[in-house]
C-alpha cells in the first residue's frame, strides 16, 4: 500500500479493498428509475471517483443532468468470509443526494454531496459469489439552495465559476472490521500544557471490560504508552507528555509549515487480553491562536503567506487526476514560497490534508456555498458543516474554519438580522464543536 493511498488517513486498516475504478453507468434525466431493477440497460462506463463531467471518467458530458446510476461487482476477500469479519462500505463523497443498495437491498442514503458516508453492509452480503452494489445519485443542476460552491448552474461555465460535479467524486472502498471496531478518533493538542487529548469512538456489538491502549511516538521515540478503560462506547483522556524544559527540544516536537513534526498513534481496542481491533492514526502538537492582528502558530507571531487555492483540475475537475497529484499540489504551493493555502468553496480530499499535515502547509477548511438564503439551505449547510468540521478538526494543518464565503448564501447582511444570526450561529457552533 503507498502511503498516501488509504482513503481516510487518520484511521488506517490493513483489510481494505479499493473499489475505484470501471462500473456500470446510466443517466436518469427523468427521475423515472426509483430501484435498481428499474435500470435495463447500462449504456456506459465510468472511471469511479471521476464525475461524467470530466474527461477522465471517461464520459466528459457536462450537460445538465438530474440524476445517475453506477453498478459493479466485488469479491470479499476470503479471510474476511472465514473470519467472519463485518464489511463496511464507504463513499469518500457523492454528489449531491445517494442511496446506495448491495445485492438489491438498501443499505445507506445520505445528502450532502462533500462529506462521507459508509454503511455496515454484513446483512446484504451473499454467502458466496459476487456481490453487486448500485448507487443512484440526484444532483439538481439548478437547484441553488444546496451547498455547491463554484460549480455553475447555467450550461456553460461563466465568470468565476466552473464545470458541474454529478454523482462520485471520491474514492469508493470496504473495509473489514470485528463485531466491536474502533469508528471514530479525534485529537486535540495542548502546547501550553504539553499534552493531546483522545477521545475514541466504538461501534457494534457492546461488550464489557473494554480497554484502550495507545502509543504515541515520534521516530524512534515513545512519546506515552497507557491504557484506558472504556466507559460505554467511549474514550475521552488527555494524555500527558513529558515536558523537556528545553526550547530546542520542545522546538522539534513542535508542528509548522517549517518543520512538520508528525506524532504516529497506534491504537488497540482490547478485551480480556485479546486485541479485537487496531487502527494507525497520527497527531502533532500545535495549537493556533490569535491577540490583537496578529496570527499566533505555537504561542507566537507567525506571518501566513497564502494562496487562494481552488483544488479543480483541467481533466478531472474536484477529484485529482492520481494520489501523486494531490501530493505534488501542496509541494507547489511550498516551492512557490507560501505557507499556507485557502481551500476556496471546495472540502479537499483528505488524502491532500494528509500531505499538507506531512510535508507542513495552513489549510483554511472552507465550507461549499449555498447561492439562495431559505430555511432549507441553512439546514442543509448545518448539516454538511457539522460533516465537515467532524472529518477534518484533528488534521493539524487546518488552522483556520470558513463556513461562509463573503456573503455568498446569506444576502442583505447589512439590512436584514436573518442573515448576520446564521452567520453569528455557525460561529459559535464551529467553536463548539
Amino acid at each position: 500500500m503507498q502511503e498516501n493511498s488509504y482513503p481516510r488517513p487518520q484511521l488506517r486498516r490493513t483489510s481494505w479493498v479499493s473499489l475505484d475504478g470501471a462500473w456500470r453507468f446510466a443517466f436518469d434525466p427523468d427521475l423515472r428509475q426509483r430501484v435498481p431493477a428499474d435500470v435495463k440497460e447500462w449504456p456506459l462506463q465510468i472511471q469511479v471517483p471521476f464525475a461524467p463531467e470530466c474527461e477522465r471518467s471517461g464520459i466528459g458530458d457536462q450537460g445538465f443532468h438530474r440524476a445517475c446510476w453506477y453498478e459493479r461487482e466485488f469479491e470479499l476477500a476470503p479471510e474476511w468470509v472465514r473470519d467472519r469479519r463485518r464489511v463496511l462500505l464507504h463513499f469518500g463523497a457523492v454528489d449531491y443526494h445517494a442511496r446506495v443498495w448491495v445485492n438489491g437491498m438498501k443499505v445507506a442514503e445520505h445528502e450532502g454531496g462533500h462529506t462521507p458516508f459508509h454503511a455496515d453492509i454484513t446483512f446484504a452480503l451473499k454467502s458466496s459469489g459476487p456481490q453487486r452494489v448500485t448507487v443512484w445519485a440526484e444532483d439538481d443542476p439548478h437547484d441553488l439552495e444546496k451547498p455547491r460552491g463554484k460549480q455553475d448552474w447555467r450550461l456553460e461555465p461563466h465568470a468565476i465559476w466552473y464545470p458541474r460535479t454529478t454523482g462520485i467524486w471520491q474514492s469508493v472502498w470496504l473495509e473489514s472490521v470485528p463485531s466491536t471496531y474502533l469508528s471514530n478518533l479525534r485529537w486535540t493538542a495542548n502546547v501550553e500544557r504539553w499534552e493531546i487529548a483522545c477521545s475514541a469512538f466504538t461501534a457494534g456489538l457492546q461488550r464489557e471490560g473494554l480497554q484502550l491502549a495507545i502509543k504515541l511516538s515520534c521516530g524512534d521515540r515513545v512519546l506515552a504508552d497507557d491504557i484506558y478503560i472504556v466507559v460505554g462506547s467511549e474514550v475521552h483522556r488527555r494524555i500527558g507528555l513529558s515536558d523537556p524544559g528545553i526550547d530546542d527540544y520542545r522546538n522539534e516536537l513542535l508542528w509548522c509549515p517549517e518543520r512538520p513534526t508528525l506524532i504516529d498513534a497506534d491504537v488497540k481496542l482490547v478485551c480480556d487480553g485479546e486485541v479485537l481491533d487496531e487502527v494507525k492514526s497520527y497527531t502533532a502538537l500545535r495549537t493556533i491562536g490569535v491577540q490583537r492582528e496578529k496570527i499566533l502558530l505555537n504561542g507566537r507571531p507567525y506571518t501566513m503567506r497564502l494562496v487562494l487555492d481552488q483544488g479543480y483540475w483541467p481533466e478531472s475537475l474536484m477529484t485529482a487526476p492520481s494520489e501523486d497529484a494531490l501530493k505534488r499540489d501542496v509541494e507547489l504551493a511550498k516551492a512557490m514560497g507560501f505557507n499556507g493555502v485557502r481551500k476556496h468553496q471546495k472540502l479537499e480530499d483528505p488524502r491532500y490534508l494528509y500531505w499538507a499535515d506531512k510535508l507542513g502547509l495552513l489549510v483554511f477548511g472552507e465550507m461549499p456555498s449555498a447561492y439562495r438564503f431559505t430555511t432549507k439551505s441553512i439546514k442543509r449547510l448545518l448539516k454538511e458543516w457539522v460533516e465537515a468540521v467532524e472529518r477534518d478538526m484533528s488534521h493539524p494543518c487546518i488552522v483556520i474554519w470558513v463556513p461562509f464565503n463573503e456573503s455568498w448564501g446569506v444576502p442583505d447582511l447589512n439590512t436584514h438580522s436573518a442573515p448576520r444570526d446564521a452567520v453569528a450561529a455557525f460561529y459559535h457552533l464551529t467553536k463548539t464543536l
